[in-house]
């Protein structure tokens, strides 16, 4: 499989990359977060004040960087957006991103939000509202529907452990915290699809991708970690992080970012070197009930065409 999958050409930070099919463009659609690698600034300035990167692809072997989405402001200045999630429901896209508002210097002392923003085209959006959820240091949604037919969004919260938690809606508009899911250790990045018979929810837990397992979307039992041993394609050799995977019939592609050059002590705050990000693909299967990747192996990735309906 090609490796690296794509890095950014403006800024060299593509991270949390959503994959989804363009039905009017009849493409695949990469949006991420547009890291700004290659600024200079002060402290973490350069992963705040970032757009929402845009690469499409046929096939999703061979992608093209696009630009960014525009029309997301909600008020003046220079604001940062974070980790998109976008589904399809009954002719709409419903995109869910992270929001902070201008460019903070440090990690701290400032509110982080969801958004909620609908299109009918990937380019075109309408703000509805900021989604109220368990505090309002809250980023990294990830929307799934449930068997009963709720939308259930899991998110981190930071001022709650850095845990997954979770809340409802019947609409996609109206949203009620169910509250903690996942509180074993600090995580983000949740991400939740179905394959091979299980519901599987995985989630950054900064030494590789953590594993959960479902049979109802309510009950998660451990089931390992992926993305933990360094691959050895190019731009590989580190962790996984912040992932999105497409399954399609008995085939499930992982879609996740690397910091290549982030071997052994350094100081991402001070090279580019240390800033710039790859997005990498590989496939998953499940053995024995596990969820297993192997990044190393060789095999042709392939999306096909989705359902417009």
């Amino acid at each position: 499989m090609k490796a690296p999958l794509f890095r950014d050409p403006i800024y060299d930070g593509a991270a949390d990359p959503v994959v989804i099919w363009n039905r009017q463009a009849e493409e695949w659609w990469m949006i991420y977060t547009n890291r700004r690698a290659t600024e200079t600034g002060m402290g973490v300035a350069w992963v705040h004040g970032t757009d929402l990167g845009v690469a499409s692809s046929k096939n999703g072997l061979n992608w093209l960087y696009r630009g960014t989405l525009n029309g997301l402001e909600i008020e003046w200045g220079h604001n940062t957006f974070w980790a998109p999630e976008v589904i399809w429901h009954e002719g709409t896209y419903h995109m869910y991103v992270s929001y902070i508002q201008g460019v903070p210097d440090q990690w701290e002392s400032h509110k982080r939000n969801i958004l909620h923003y609908s299109s009918p085209d990937l380019l075109s959006w309408t703000y509805h509202s900021e989604v109220k959820l368990s505090s309002d240091r809250v980023i990294d949604a990830c929307v799934y529907r449930m068997p009963d037919g709720r939308f259930r969004m899991w998110y981190k919260d930071e001022d709650n452990g850095s845990a997954t938690y979770a809340a409802d809606s019947l609409n996609l508009h109206d949203w009620e915290v169910v509250g903690p899911v996942l509180t074993h250790r600090s995580h983000e990045g949740p991400n939740v699809f179905e394959f091979k018979g299980y519901y599987w929810m995985i989630v950054d837990e900064w030494r590789g991708q953590g594993v959960f397992r479902s049979t109802d979307l309510e009950q998660w039992e451990r089931n390992g970690l992926i993305l933990d041993k360094p691959g050895t394609r190019e731009d590989d050799g580190t962790i996984g992080l912040h992932a999105d995977v497409v399954v399609q019939d008995d085939n499930a592609y992982i879609f996740y970012f690397t910091h290549p050059e982030r071997i052994g002590t350094y100081d991402p705050d001070q090279t580019y070197g240390m800033r710039r990000s790859s997005i990498q693909a590989a496939r998953l299967d499940v053995v024995d009930g596990n969820l297993v990747c192997n990044r190393d192996e060789d095999v042709e990735l392939i999306l096909h065409p989705e359902s417009t309906g």
